[in-house]
């Protein structure tokens, strides 16, 4: 057996369950924003930040795979190799499909409140903490795990993932102050 096959398959795992985890949740939460909208539009701001929260567990599975598809190289690829990256994907897909999904019901319960009157957004971003928290922890695991590949390739590609990572983190600031920007403005409406 190639361990190809198997790396792949751990790529495709990391890759489509914490995507499929966050646009799920993303979905969820939009709903209860478009919700929050017909009864509070002004606090459309706050419920956004709360409604984008989620979508960070499609990113790190994509860390996770530019972290292992450097680790791997590109020449051939031993079963041992091929089933470390396999295991790798199916911890990291799994707990950011769950993360995501968990996160987005504690968000979705927050949008509840802010557009019932309740004044809850920071209470709320703290609750959303706790599910990101395993989905950064099983990054990190996978990272770890990388490391027993080629630690030397597998270092190089962790510095790739780490400026991809920080760019990513960049336009998710960029993305909050916008938001912020955009709350300020209509709370004066």
């Amino acid at each position: 057996m190639d361990g190809g096959f198997l790396a792949f398959i751990g790529f495709g795992l990391m890759l489509g369950l914490s995507g499929i985890g966050s646009a799920i949740a993303t979905g969820m939460t939009g709903s209860g924003v478009v919700g929050l909208l017909k009864k509070r539009p002004e606090t459309f701001g706050s419920a956004l930040v709360l409604a984008a929260v989620p979508s960070t567990q499609a990113l790190y599975g994509f860390v996770g795979f530019i972290i292992f598809q450097g680790a791997l190289g590109t020449g051939h690829i031993d079963v041992s190799k091929g089933s470390i990256a396999l295991g790798a994907g199916l911890a990291l897909g799994l707990v950011c499909f769950l993360s995501a999904i968990f996160q987005a019901k504690v968000s979705c319960s927050g949008i509840s409140a802010i557009a019932s009157g309740h004044d809850v957004f920071g209470n709320t971003l703290i609750l959303i903490a706790f599910p990101e928290f395993f989905a950064i922890l099983s990054l990190v695991s996978a990272i770890m795990i990388s490391q027993m590949i080629t630690p030397d390739v597998a270092a190089a590609a962790v510095d790739t993932a780490v400026s991809a990572a920080t760019a990513a983190v960049d336009t998710a600031s960029e993305f909050i102050d916008t938001a912020s920007k955009y709350y300020d403005t209509s709370a004066a409406f």
